[in-house]
């Protein structure tokens, strides 16, 4: 067995009929069953007929880092490692390296070289979690390949099923990482994956009976069916981490690092890069408005309101031009504000019409673009439109990140998978999408009668393991370009809860789904806030909440601490909250909504007890900060 430092989480290893297996225990509590372990390949089948080796190599890890874009900027990382050796045959096989830290249980795989094989593909992974009867579940359901617009899919953009029973496949192609269940009374479970890159497969879990989940490769048509399913990795080889986490209450679950612990940056900065706030126009405006003057305005707005950059969208290469976008960088630059310009990552996979088309998926060309944004002083780029986890499509993510940094580049992916620890293996990555995101609050009412649902449910999942670029907090009432009433999708969630969900919805880069109208139709308090609110992050803690239903979290900038909430649930949530870590007789400044969204702001003063109480209606928010 290895046991986490406080003893608390303990792995157990065992083999079973020449087969290895594993089980989790947290506080006595059995929290993944037997679960199945082990690799097919070509080079042999390393599933069964295997001989644990009596020699448990062990060692203590400890590390402190800091990384400026994730939810806490300084980690101490201190975990237990045990490396598992398997022989088949009388020859070396495979190890299973498991690491243990508090409240996190992570493992990979190495494999040795075959006879004269030096290499190998990995046609199966065994690896699964088995989850105790009575589990139930919160899951993203993984789209059918070549689905959705323009055959753009999977990207991660479906919506979660919660609080569902186990036995189910999704949609039948499985879940998206990161997957959570409610193990009954007991406590959480959160299983996700990281340290993927251009060495093998984006993965998914396969729902089956009686609990089990396994590890899925990609689906052969994804990509329109070009590049392998199967990852292939030299040997000696490793896989990536497959990482689970546990905890009695929720804290554990959004408050982890460990897809951060577990890896390490893959190349230096080329430059200091700057994470900021920034206006972008497509979200209210759409495609018509990627127009020279409408930029011009928006370049003009994010002044305004203090912003460092703006995102021009689609189409700027057939609707503004080369040459005007310079001009637009040189009047950007003598306002203080740089530019994120938008690419399609296509390529051969997928039918996404939009421009520009065909530059980053060719490395001559990409760099070529590359150049030329450094000359004009560009800071970063959008790429959109993946639609696939093969290691093929790993190897384009990394490679586009490893050129824009050579270019002082960062980079925001869309229509992409999960980021996998990439923002400490790549320092110019931003941020990625990966999740059914703002631009959707415009296409459809639905969508925004369902916001509230979702924006208490991404701090629980999807943003517990890396940067979502949601592109959200509008604050206009309407969905279109002069916010008037009745055209387009209606905002039904309150202007307190766009502040909120600025603080909710962690990226070290954001670009907020304001417009310049806002200057004056929208409340000079909420503005105020979206001037003021941060995009990196010293310290999170949470504080209330279950998915789907409310959350409150705590994030700390400095000395200052942001406590955000917002609430699904039809009914009011009337809650007492602790706040420890404020002082008492502390002055808070209070952003509240009352039974009909109107929000108002006040002061109140921290009591000894440092408790307070806060009630947030349905579709409402709340803040508080001192």
């Amino acid at each position: 067995m290895v046991k986490s430092p406080d003893g608390k989480l303990i792995v157990v290893l065992a083999v079973d009929n020449n087969m290895p297996v594993y089980s989790v225990s947290y506080n006595g509590k059995i929290f993944l069953k037997n679960s199945p372990l082990g690799l097919k390949t070509n080079v042999g089948d390393f599933t069964t007929g295997l001989i644990l080796q009596a020699n448990v190599h062990q060692k203590n890890i400890e590390e402190i880092y800091q990384l400026p874009n994730i939810k806490q900027q300084s980690v101490h990382y201190a975990a237990n490692e045990a490396v598992f050796s398997f022989t088949k045959g009388g020859k070396e096989a495979i190890d299973v390296i498991f690491r243990v830290s508090n409240n996190n249980a992570a493992f990979k795989y190495k494999v040795y070289p075959q006879k004269e094989a030096r290499s190998c593909v990995v046609q199966e992974e065994a690896s699964g979690f088995v989850l105790p009867d009575g589990t139930t579940t919160f899951l993203c359901p993984q789209s059918k390949p070549m689905t959705g617009f323009a055959r753009t899919a999977p990207s991660y953009e479906t919506s979660y099923t919660l609080d569902a029973p186990m036995g189910k496949n999704g949609i039948g192609e499985g879940y998206t990482f990161p997957c959570l269940f409610k193990v009954n009374n007991q406590g959480w479970v959160l299983i996700s994956e990281t340290g993927v890159d251009s060495g093998y497969s984006g993965s998914r879990l396969i729902g089956h009976d009686k609990g089990l989940y396994t590890i899925g490769f990609p689906m052969e048509g994804e990509n329109n069916g070009n590049g392998t399913t199967a990852p292939g990795i030299s040997l000696f080889g490793e896989t990536p981490w497959r990482t689970i986490t546990i905890g009695e209450t929720l804290a554990p679950v959004v408050e982890t690092t460990i897809p951060f612990d577990l890896v390490k940056p893959k190349y230096k900065a080329s430059k200091e890069y700057q994470y900021t706030k920034g206006s972008w126009s497509w979200i209210i405006k759409m495609d018509n408005n990627t127009t020279f003057p409408v930029q011009k305005q928006y370049i003009d707005f994010s002044a305004a309101m203090g912003y460092q950059t703006l995102l021009i969208d689609a189409l700027w290469d057939t609707q503004i031009g080369k040459d005007k976008i310079a001009e637009l960088a040189r009047f950007g630059e003598a306002k203080g504000v740089g530019l994120y310009l938008w690419y399609n990552s296509n390529g051969y996979w997928n039918d996404a019409p939009q421009g520009p088309r065909g530059m980053m998926d060719n490395v001559i060309l990409r760099r070529q673009e590359m150049a030329w944004m450094k000359s004009i002083g560009i800071k970063g780029i959008k790429v959109d439109f993946f639609g696939g986890d093969k290691q093929v499509t790993m190897k384009l993510y990394e490679e586009i990140l490893t050129d824009a940094n050579d270019f002082g580049l960062m980079v925001v992916f869309h229509g992409c998978t999960l980021p996998r620890g990439w923002e400490r293996m790549y320092p110019n990555f931003a941020s990625s999408e990966a999740v059914l995101a703002s631009e959707n609050l415009h296409f459809g009412q639905k969508s925004c009668d369902n916001e509230a649902v979702n924006a208490a449910t991404h701090p629980f999942i999807r943003n517990t393991v890396g940067s979502m670029d949601f592109g959200g907090s509008a604050l206009n009432q309407f969905y279109n370009s002069e916010n008037e009433p009745n055209k387009g999708s209606k905002r039904i969630t309150s202007d307190v809860f766009a502040l909120a969900t600025a603080v909710l919805f962690q990226s070290g880069v954001q670009h907020f789904a304001l417009a310049p109208n806002n200057l004056i139709d929208a409340p000079a308090w909420a503005i105020n806030f979206m001037k003021e609110v941060p995009t990196t992050w010293d310290e999170v803690r949470f504080l209330e909440g279950y998915p789907g239903k409310f959350v409150v979290l705590a994030r700390r900038k400095g000395v200052k601490w942001y406590i955000a909430g917002v609430n699904a649930q039809k009914e009011t949530v009337k809650l007492k909250i602790k706040l420890p870590m404020i002082a008492s007789g502390e002055t808070l400044r209070c952003y509240l909504d009352d039974d009909h969204l109107k929000g108002t702001v006040k002061t109140m003063k921290l009591k000894n007890s440092h408790e307070i109480e806060i009630a947030i209606p349905c579709n409402g928010g709340m803040l508080l900060l001192n």
